[in-house]
């Protein structure tokens, strides 16, 4: 007799991977016959990680249950540096202006964007406008012809958690390291742009490097619960512009899916997680 699978399973998803290519994985880690059918429930970008859900069999025909999830995430946020994906994956410009950070204010600054909160969609993200995904838009350089939508979202918790310094070339090896993750995408409907626009984006953070190898640049962390849809690449430019520079996503780490119920004074507890 079959051993009877689970309503839902979870996987981690790296770094560079589709979470398609994630549920493929899952499907051959435990052994799951290609006639049962899994669905994904809630992305995470090429360049984000951690906890994917995965709906097993008659599961998939409620997918739209488990699109209201809070999610939990721990994210950093390069400083000074700005990019049209707002993470590390897009054509980068940088622009210096912080010296010295005082981390009371970057904890001010945490606790003033809990609550209801309205952060744009990315440019490059598959939120569809008139029946064409967001990103498509971009390419296209047609942005000047829609208005880009905003995603009303609940920031139930957002803590920092510490500021860590990298020289110029670490951040670059780094960087080319998680851009490098992924495969090559020859088929242009299959990316944003072709492949990713890797050549270009490859060729701005070189820029970068070879006029800042031996610059210090500034990562600051948070974690951040949250209610679903909530891009963490949009956050980390908000609190940029409030510290008053550019920033960008420099990693995103999904550790909890489910349900949160949030308290008075910022405190809360998770009724179900998966």
């Amino acid at each position: 007799m079959k051993e009877k699978l689970p309503p839902y399973l979870t996987t981690e998803k790296a770094v560079g991977e589709t979470p398609l290519v994630a549920l493929e994985r899952l499907r051959t880690e435990a052994h799951i016959s290609s006639d049962i059918p899994l669905a994904y429930a809630g992305r995470l970008d090429p360049m984000a990680s951690g906890k994917l859900l995965i709906l097993v069999g008659d599961m998939c025909k409620v997918q739209e249950q488990y699109h209201s999830l809070d999610k939990e995430y721990e994210f950093e946020i390069l400083l000074d540096v700005h990019s049209d994906t707002s993470d590390v994956l897009g054509i980068i410009t940088s622009d210096r202006k912080i010296e010295v950070l005082d981390e009371d204010t970057i904890r001010e600054i945490a606790h003033a964007l809990q609550g209801e909160i309205t952060l744009p969609y990315p440019h490059y993200s598959s939120k569809t406008v008139r029946g064409k995904p967001l990103h498509t838009w971009t390419l296209e350089k047609r942005l000047s012809e829609i208005e880009v939508p905003m995603k009303k979202s609940k920031i139930h918790k957002l803590t920092y958690l510490g500021k860590t310094v990298i020289m110029g070339d670490a951040l670059y090896k780094n960087v080319m390291e998680k851009i490098e993750s992924i495969p090559p995408v020859t088929d242009e409907r299959k990316a944003l742009g072709a492949d990713f626009r890797r050549e270009d984006v490859r060729a701005a953070w070189k820029s970068l490097h070879e006029a800042n190898s031996h610059t210090k640049f500034q990562i600051l962390k948070f974690r951040c619960i949250a209610s679903s849809g909530t891009y963490m690449r949009s956050l980390a430019e908000v609190i940029g512009d409030r510290l008053g520079t550019k920033a960008l996503a420099y990693s995103i780490h999904r550790t909890k899916i489910g349900k949160y119920m949030p308290l008075i004074r910022g405190f809360g507890f998770w009724i179900k997680s998966y």
